[in-house]
């Protein structure tokens, strides 16, 4: 199937996002992605799903090509985003969601905000770390360096993000796809702590109030054992754990990934 792109509007400017599929006997699957990256990630698996019924990935404000808010956002903010974008493209009826390790908790806050339109919700690596890491880790992006004129931190962030998602990948993931990968991400180097301060300031307690069923679709991931202790909060969740992956999953298994969401979702 073929991915587009387009614009729809949110409270912080344009809201970009990508589609694909038509209405028909499924709802639509909304998708919400990672920090530091965009819906661009999911474009194998948008058009695996995107098969049987319409498929629409948002760029997270401030990510990929939509408008950035002007200070950093809490979950709970962003997730109004993407219900003013909903709204605006016409979605008023039922869908299901699919958030992937940022976009899990993105997910659960557009299901929170929306109950009687989320129907059921997939997710992969939950970031629900044990108190004492996430306290280090908001720290560390509340007080991480500003970018400076001569490009230290944002060269050695460049440095650091080439070893992590091109070094680092599954082999299995093209080189020109991983280097398109380094580039979606490094697009939001300048503010990419803001996404993260969202996450480690993030009241994890509100998974016990998910009204929907809940998929845990789960790589052997770093997020694997985070994962495992949200899961405990959620009150109607299955877990499916897919031991044989790890990381880069929507280029190297769009296929199986696309089956097993339409096991849960139908």
């Amino acid at each position: 199937m073929t991915v587009t792109r387009a614009y729809t509007h949110s409270r912080y400017g344009q809201l970009h996002l990508r589609q694909s599929g038509e209405d028909g006997a499924y709802p639509p699957l909304i998708m919400l992605h990672q920090n530091p990256s965009s819906s661009w990630e999911y474009e194998p698996l948008i058009a695996e799903m995107a098969q049987d019924r319409r498929v629409l990935a948002f760029d997270t404000p401030g990510h990929g090509m939509s408008d950035a808010a002007p200070a950093p956002l809490s979950m709970t903010d962003y997730a109004a985003a993407f219900v003013d974008g909903l709204q605006a493209l016409g979605v008023t009826g039922p869908f299901d969601l699919y958030g992937y390790h940022t976009g899990s908790l993105l997910a659960v806050e557009l299901a929170l905000a929306l109950p009687d339109q989320v129907r059921r919700m997939a997710l992969t690596g939950v970031p629900m770390y044990p108190s004492e890491v996430i306290a280090a880790k908001l720290a560390e992006a509340e007080n991480f360096p500003t970018p400076d004129e001569d490009g230290t931190v944002i060269l050695d962030l460049l440095t650091r993000l080439w070893a992590y998602v091109v070094k680092g990948r599954d082999r299995r993931q093209s080189l020109p796809r991983a280097i398109r990968q380094f580039a979606d991400k490094a697009y939001i180097l300048d503010r990419f702590t803001w996404g993260y301060r969202g996450v480690w300031s993030y009241d994890f307690q509100r998974l016990r109030q998910i009204g929907c069923p809940v998929l845990l679709l789960q790589p052997h991931e770093t997020l694997r054992e985070p994962s495992l202790a949200a899961a405990k909060l959620i009150p109607d969740i299955t877990i499916r754990d897919l031991d044989h992956l790890n990381r880069d999953i929507f280029d190297i298994a769009p296929q199986e990934l696309a089956r097993e969401l339409r096991l849960f979702l139908g």
